[in-house]
């Protein structure tokens, strides 16, 4: 066998083996990544695949984008008075909750978008690319904003959209929902215990839960629960 031949086989072996080296990697890159990817969004995970129909790898492959779109962002801490600020609205929205529900639900969706565009996500007017980045790094609350939002459409909507008017108690279950994010967003991620305000005082608890079937101190009892 001459020496040209044996230098031919020999760069042949060499390139296969470094292929079958190369697809080695990438398969533990890619199983690693699918576990990553779990283990990052939690329940926005299991979404992505209901969305894609079962689909693990087109799940994947949309997630993965949005980690390449919205991971390296950084959130902006926000100032004291921003602070108080936003949870000066919160609780006004959850106090109107009381007279007017649909209002309420709506103003705790513009909430959530301005906090978002506050703590440096993208602005409110782009929703899809705000809730996007949200799910990047609030993976297990972002799900309540979606709530508030789809809720606030319906009615802006009329309707026309088809499905059933959301009631009362769907209108609850979706501030109830928001506020993790919310607290997320604005408490640090931190469940702090309420602070007494006049609609939650016990001479005032039965008219509320009376009127509109919404019950603020169980709905803080709830989410201390949670936190």
């Amino acid at each position: 066998m001459s020496t040209g031949v044996i230098i031919a086989l020999i760069v042949i072996v060499a390139v296969v083996v470094a292929v079958a080296a190369v697809l080695a990697v990438r398969a533990r890159g890619s199983a690693h990544g699918g576990r990553g990817l779990k283990r990052r969004f939690g329940p926005e995970y299991d979404r992505a695949v209901a969305r894609h129909d079962g689909d693990v790898k087109a799940a994947e492959r949309e997630l993965g984008g949005l980690v390449e779109r919205h991971g390296g962002l950084k959130e902006r801490p926000l100032e004291p008075a921003e602070r108080e600020r936003f949870e000066a609205r919160w609780a006004a929205a959850q106090e109107r909750f009381v007279d007017s529900p649909r209002e309420a639900v709506a103003e705790a969706d513009r909430i959530l978008a301005d906090a978002a565009g506050a703590r440096g996500y993208p602005d409110g007017g782009q929703y899809d690319e705000q809730v996007a980045a949200l799910a990047v790094h609030h993976a297990d609350h972002v799900q309540g904003y979606r709530h508030v939002h789809h809720v606030t459409r319906f009615h802006q909507d009329g309707g026309a959209r088809g499905g059933e008017a959301p009631g009362t108690e769907d209108l609850r279950a979706a501030m109830v929902e928001a506020r993790a994010l919310f607290d997320d967003l604005v408490g640090e991620g931190h469940h702090r215990a309420p602070t007494t305000r006049p609609a939650e005082d016990s001479r005032t608890a039965g008219r509320h839960e009376g009127r509109s079937g919404f019950h603020l101190p169980g709905l803080h009892r709830h989410q201390t629960k949670q936190g």
